[in-house]
């Protein structure tokens, strides 16, 4: 361990852009974790989500395009097009207090949406990460069809 030390400093010298590249690396992911843990919602995975259902019974609205909510869709989902998605909608306002789940295809764009469901006083809202493909991969059910 003390012949690292002493090394160390000689490594970086002479590996300054493989070491700055680390360092900007390192410095990244730390915002991002700081970024995920300060959000006012909450990713659950496709366990945590059969979990919530099977205790809260949340509202799940998912956000996937037409074709992929057809194809595949966690059952009990109710189908929002993006393009409609308003947290101020009549039937989605008596769900103020209820919790909230926002699913797509993959997990990648849901969290504007949630971010606008917390605007509007939403205060239980969470993403299912990675979406309707990892509820998929974890080998539970999905309903197929427009219902």
């Amino acid at each position: 361990m003390n012949d690292f030390l002493h090394k160390l400093p000689v490594f970086l010298g002479n590996h300054l852009a493989l070491s700055a590249l680390f360092v900007a690396i390192l410095l990244a992911l730390a915002v991002t974790e700081v970024l995920v843990r300060l959000r006012k919602y909450k990713g659950l995975t496709p366990a945590g989500l059969t979990l919530l259902i099977n205790r809260e019974s949340p509202l799940l609205v998912d956000l996937s395009a037409r074709a992929d909510f057809e194809k595949a869709h966690v059952p009990g989902a109710r189908h929002v097009l993006p393009g409609q998605f308003d947290p101020e909608h009549k039937d989605l306002a008596k769900a103020r207090d209820l919790p909230v789940v926002l699913i797509d295809k993959d997990g990648r764009g849901v969290d504007k949406a949630a971010q606008r469901l917390v605007k509007a006083g939403f205060t239980k809202v969470y993403t299912l990460n990675g979406g309707v493909l990892a509820w998929q991969q974890a080998q539970l059910p999905v309903a197929k069809g427009g219902k």
